[in-house]
């Protein structure tokens, strides 16, 4: 059981609340699933961690129990928190970065040299991507409006689209990789960039079965945020080769507003938390 201070808030959230997330939960519930806090009571058989410890991850495989006090986490999905990081900067990490970190290094298999294209590079996954990739030793390429390029090229891009005046595949070719975090047409026109046998890994929906590009390889995955993937990105936070992307910050109390923003309510670019300690 982790005593709450911080819990992010994402679009899953939002698809759980509406009822629909891939995984389902029979009501009440309480919503969200990235924590952090210190650690409050430990079950039996937990020897991973003791009370006080300071921790950051998610609740549980349905995403669900994080916006409360206390929330009961399992403890292979939570690890010690970045020390470089405060409880809202943890808080906002968790599922974002670790998709960003499957999408480069276990699906795309990412290696120094290539490139890659990194679609919503200003986005929370995107952010996390763009920097994971550069400091990887890949050449970084992503779509973002004109408003958020100078953000995205900080981050580690070395050359940033306008998605909003050029398509993509009129500027970009040959690429080894595509990250895709926006889907629809973004996801369909991305197979003609990519070079013979690159990959195109997507967040957003699965590959229809019936449907495939010849000659390039595609992937889809939900998130599997584990102990030993939160200490790679917990390295990174502490030897500031990574960086959170911390957005509005609202009290638990206004979890609505949160979902609010969401649905396009104004906040700030960067991850949306709740304050609860």
């Amino acid at each position: 059981m982790i005593r709450v201070a911080a819990a992010g808030v994402g679009p899953w959230d939002a698809l759980i609340r509406e009822g629909k997330a891939r995984v389902t939960t029979a009501l009440p519930f309480t919503l969200g699933s990235e924590v952090s806090g210190t650690v409050e009571q430990v079950g039996a058989g937990v020897t991973s961690f003791q009370v006080d410890d300071r921790v950051y991850g998610a609740t549980n495989p349905q995403f669900i129990g994080a916006y409360t006090e206390c929330a009961v986490a399992s403890a292979d999905m939570v690890a010690p928190a970045p020390r470089s990081l405060n409880d809202i900067e943890a808080a906002s990490a968790p599922v974002v970065a670790v998709t960003a970190w499957q999408m480069l290094f276990e699906y795309a298999d990412a290696t120094r040299g290539q490139t890659v294209l990194v679609h919503g590079g200003a986005g929370n996954v995107g952010a996390y991507a763009v920097q994971l990739a550069r400091g990887a030793g890949l050449r970084v390429i992503a779509t973002s409006s004109a408003r958020d390029a100078d953000f995205v090229r900080d981050l580690g891009a070395e050359t940033v689209v306008d998605y909003k005046v050029s398509k993509f595949e009129d500027v970009v070719s040959g690429v080894d990789i595509v990250l895709d975090t926006v889907g629809g047409d973004t996801r369909t026109r991305s197979a003609k960039v990519l070079r013979p046998g690159g990959i195109l890994v997507s967040i957003v929906t699965p590959f229809p079965t019936t449907r495939t590009v010849p000659g390039i390889r595609t992937a889809f995955f939900l998130a599997d945020v584990t102990t030993p993937r939160l200490n790679a990105l917990t390295s990174l936070f502490d030897r500031g080769e990574l960086k959170p992307q911390v957005g509005s910050v609202v009290p638990l109390e206004e979890a609505r507003l949160a979902h609010q923003m969401l649905d396009g309510a104004p906040h700030a670019r960067g991850k949306i938390v709740l304050s609860v300690g």
